[in-house]
């Protein structure tokens, strides 16, 4: 199976191997130094001096604890949205009683730092700004660290969904000045989903001690106090940690700048290959581009899924599809991970195959 979807994610056999280990006392010394090596590969990917928190949850459940960690009912926040995920996380936000202010784009298109030091300008009040750094939905990935510049000159909190960026693209979180900044393992991290990962800075954490949305399971001060002691605040996801725990061998190995070279590479070769069939990239400016997966418009005329069902079921390559107005529309190719240019291009071979064998709906 050639699993070409931005997560899930393929793992390589090693990692799936550690992950096969026998359970363990997940309060005693030897569970211990597994989550202080991983906390501290963690700290290394994020580019944090301090410790970054690990959950057993989904990059969704990070991202409900950065919110409910951080504000309170009432609070103004500034949403920027420019796709699914956007829209994701400013629901969590209004779920629990935040006041959203939005900036929505058209899906496609990437944020705008000016726009979002205008609306800040204009609405005094707002305590935080929401941001997803990559969008897998559409394919972009928003200028992040110009954005935080913007938000940082107003002493705003920002809090970013970099579920699908962090590990396979740059997001320095201190060099950029980010306050709460989230991911999850079934990205770029080659392992299995069942890990959050929740970084908070000096600001987030005073943030923190005012925050009064309802929390209890994903309450980050009670992660970070069992942090000290090397253990979890609940039972955790064991097999996940100890595939994390030989991701992150494999990790440093390669390197922080040979890992986001490669992931850079092998996106430019994928936009590259299907421009030259003549389809279009969702992005609108194709310098937003995500490195970790290529969104293109299917044909006019050309039935999408029933292509990429081809594709999975006679030649085991599975392709992402389009969300919400999108369905239908697109397809997404992933290549963040454990991933390589031929994975890539053995994939694009079929999709090239499939599209010239395609009929044109009348």
């Amino acid at each position: 199976m050639n699993l070409r979807i931005p997560g899930p994610t393929p793992c390589p056999e090693e990692v799936l191997l550690a992950g096969a280990h026998q359970m363990m006392n997940h309060r005693g010394p030897e569970f211990a130094q597994v989550l202080r090596r991983v906390t501290d590969g963690l700290n290394w990917m994020f580019g944090s001096s301090s410790d970054v928190l690990s959950i057993t949850t989904s990059g969704t459940g990070g991202l409900e604890t950065a919110v409910v960690n951080t504000l309170s009912p009432g609070d103004k926040v500034l949403s920027v949205s420019i796709g699914s995920f956007g829209d994701r996380l400013r629901n969590i936000a209004k779920t629990y009683g935040a006041e959203i202010v939005p900036y929505t784009l058209e899906w496609g298109e990437a944020a705008k730092p000016a726009e979002v030091a205008r609306l800040l300008d204009e609405n005094p009040g707002v305590k935080a700004v929401l941001v997803t750094h990559n969008e897998t939905s559409t394919g972009v990935t928003n200028p992040l660290e110009a954005i935080a510049k913007e938000v940082r000159a107003r002493d705003r909190l920002i809090v970013v969904d970099a579920v699908s960026s962090m590990s396979s693209v740059p997001c320095p979180v201190e060099r950029w000045d980010l306050d709460v900044v989230v991911s999850g393992s079934q990205k770029g991290w080659m392992v299995p989903p069942g890990l959050a990962f929740v970084y908070m800075s000096e600001r987030a954490w005073a943030a923190n001690a005012e925050a009064k949305m309802p929390r209890f399971y994903f309450d980050a001060a009670k992660t970070r106090d069992s942090l000290a002691k090397l253990q979890n605040p609940w039972t955790p996801a064991m097999s996940i940690y100890f595939a994390l725990d030989k991701a992150f061998e494999l990790m440093r190995a390669e390197g922080l700048e040979s890992i986001f070279t490669r992931h850079e590479a092998i996106a430019s070769y994928t936009r590259e290959r299907v421009k030259s069939w003549g389809l279009s990239l969702v992005p609108v400016e194709e310098q937003y581009a995500s490195n970790t997966v290529t969104a293109v418009w299917w044909p006019e005329g050309i039935d999408g899924k029933a292509l990429s069902k081809r594709a999975r079921e006679e030649f085991g390559v599975v392709l992402g599809g389009g969300q919400g107005k999108l369905e239908g529309k697109i397809c997404r190719v992933g290549h963040l991970g454990w991933v390589n240019k031929q994975d890539v291009s053995d994939a694009l071979d079929i999709v090239e195959k499939l599209l010239g064998e395609a009929k044109p709906t009348a």
